[in-house]
């Protein structure tokens, strides 16, 4: 199940580093506005960051599992 997720990661990752390069590519080639774009970037990771802390809240007070932990 980890390495999966590592996987899946790694995925996500390379393709933001793919989607941001072509972007910046073509920003140095004035085929498209930067500061537009730049504006609509940071606003998306702001929408999801809020989101990821709504999520997290969720899991951390409401889905909290409060079973002690068994040591053997």
């Amino acid at each position: 199940m980890n390495n999966v997720i590592k996987k899946v990661t790694s995925y996500i990752l390379i393709s933001l580093v793919l989607i941001f390069t072509i972007l910046a590519i073509l920003a140095i080639w004035d085929v498209i506005s930067m500061e537009d774009v730049i504006r609509k970037i940071l606003t998306s990771l702001f929408v999801i960051f809020i989101s990821s802390v709504v999520v997290l809240f969720i899991f951390a007070v409401l889905i909290r599992d409060n079973e002690p932990i068994d040591k053997n």
